[in-house]
């Protein structure tokens, strides 16, 4: 296709080009919207037939291109193609959440992200995959089918941003939109060696963006970019916070981007942890943060072990008790009359379980799992009265973190964040091991996620030794889920307090500048 339009493109050039390079080269005209967005339509074709996670073709990004081409000021993504997770609307278009009975059922408008986008002068062009009902980190539903990890088809894209994972790090796309309500938008960054900013749940709107369990409050949904470099997500960053999304979405602070916090380079006070006590961190998970810790030192800032409070209390009593408050009925209805995806089987084997089923399990299994004990108890309907009790005990939660972050005197958080890429089908088996991300929802803080070194030999065979928090059935699962991951990217995942993306992608970048450092000299 791009051939015939531009016979005189180098694809290849273009592609290489990272995002700040590529709109400086379109605003200045050395470059054309029509040749970036075909070279990129092409490529993305190319990347899905591949590892299949693209689901839907935006066809009026190519009258939109016209448009924008008649604009008389560029703006900050002039000419930039973009692409959307399919749960976020465009008009004209299914939001399925690979749900069969949301096929047909166009979007009447864009969604406010979206449309801020396109006044910047970016092109949305293709929507991407997702895992059935989004409650799952893995990517499969039963009308796109299984989308897998470029790097390696056998493991998973992750998810649920999966799709938009995929086709970012096989060089699809340059900058993808995603959601995150407990690590949707962290976890395909770090399987697929990308970038991504979680922004607090307030930061940019969520007006059209659709939820995996609508009305539910506790775990907060954060949406942000999906990019290959930091610099790429500041950019996006910097052209969402505008007067357009406070004027569309007035629920939205008008916060503009601070650019003296990003840009600033003086030295941090960091908070670290290389494991949640929880979920125990496979040999290169904890590596990727022990070196990252050291070359932050070595950089002149001050590392400080941290460690999060109460985590087995946040992961069952807060957790399970604020996704499930209703005893799992408004994820169920999601399922009515729809075929189930063998990959979410064993959520939803759980939450179909009557109360007191649950609760005799519950019982039953205490001595031999409690932590599936602990699952299943917090499962079940919830009173008004109690979910409200719920309400304060996360407030008082997140305030018990905050105080312990102030007592410590910290700007920014290092810890992990679960990898490398899972087989496929091992997410929906370890919904558990989520909780690195998870609890970033329920502070509602900031948290993005940078690649900082790949899976060695050393570290595959410390794993056939790995032993978990609680040598359950769960860490097992787990030591099976990352085996084999080889050469495969590892990540950290950086946080900040609410309300401080800027402050968070400066780490971000710091982390990333600092890594690259090291691999060129290596």
């Amino acid at each position: 296709m791009t051939d015939q339009i531009n016979p005189d493109v180098d694809a290849d050039a273009i592609l290489s080009l990272s995002l700040v390079e590529l709109s400086e080269k379109l605003r200045d005209g050395s470059l054309s919207p029509d040749r970036v967005l075909y070279t990129y339509m092409d490529k993305a074709l190319q990347v899905t037939k591949e590892v299949n996670c693209v689901t839907d073709y935006l066809q009026e990004s190519e009258s939109q291109l016209q448009q924008v081409k008649r604009q008389a000021k560029k703006d900050l993504l002039y000419g930039v193609p973009v692409s959307i997770k399919d749960s976020i609307d465009c008009k004209g278009h299914d939001s399925t959440l690979g749900l069969v009975k949301c096929l047909n059922q166009p979007a009447a408008e864009d969604c406010v992200v979206v449309q801020v986008l396109k006044r910047r002068g970016a092109l949305p062009f293709v929507k991407t995959n997702v895992p059935q009902s989004l409650l799952n980190y893995d990517c499969s539903n039963l009308i796109f089918g299984q989308t897998v990890n470029p790097l390696d088809h056998t493991k998973t894209p992750g998810g649920s941003s999966g799709g938009e994972g995929a086709l970012i790090r096989g060089g699809g796309s340059i900058l993808g939109i995603g959601t995150d309500v407990g690590g949707s938008l962290r976890i395909p960054a770090a399987f697929c060696g990308i970038c991504t900013l979680k922004a607090t749940g307030g930061r940019l709107s969520k007006k059209g963006v659709v939820a995996s369990i609508p009305g539910q409050k506790s775990a907060v949904v954060g949406i942000g970019p999906m990019a290959k470099d930091v610099d790429s997500l500041a950019l996006c960053m910097r052209a969402l916070l505008c007067e357009d999304m406070f004027r569309l979405d007035p629920t939205v602070p008008p916060l503009p981007f601070n650019e003296e916090v990003f840009s600033s380079s003086r030295p941090l006070r960091v908070g670290y942890y290389d494991t949640d006590s929880f979920t125990m961190p496979g040999p290169s998970m904890r590596r990727a943060v022990l070196e990252t810790k050291q070359l932050l030192e070595s950089a002149g800032h001050t590392l400080l072990p941290f460690k999060p409070c109460r985590i087995e209390h946040l992961m069952f009593d807060i957790s399970v008790r604020g996704l499930f408050a209703d005893g799992c009925s408004t994820f169920l209805d999601r399922f009515k009359g729809e075929l189930e995806d063998p990959n979410i089987k064993q959520l939803l084997l759980l939450s179909k379980a009557p109360g007191w089923l649950r609760s005799l399990l519950s019982w039953i299994v205490k001595p031999i799992v409690p932590r599936l004990a602990n699952v299943l108890r917090n499962m079940n309907e919830r009173s008004v009265k109690e979910l409200w009790k719920l309400h304060c005990e996360i407030e008082e939660y997140r305030q018990e973190f905050i105080a312990e972050w102030r007592k410590l005197d910290l700007d920014v958080m290092l810890c992990p964040v679960v990898g490398p890429a899972f087989q496929i089908g091992f997410p929906g088996k370890l919904s558990v091991a989520a909780s690195y991300t998870i609890l970033y929802n329920y502070l509602d803080f900031p948290a993005g996620v940078v690649p900082v070194t790949t899976v060695t030999k050393e570290d595959e065979e410390e794993l056939k030794t790995h032993r978990g928090h609680y040598n359950d059935w769960w860490d097992k699962v787990f030591v099976k889920a990352i085996r084999g991951g080889v050469g495969l990217p590892v990540a950290v995942q950086c946080v900040a307090l609410p309300w401080q993306e800027e402050l968070c992608l400066r780490f971000m970048k710091e982390v990333e500048t600092l890594t690259r450092r090291r691999q060129r000299n290596l």
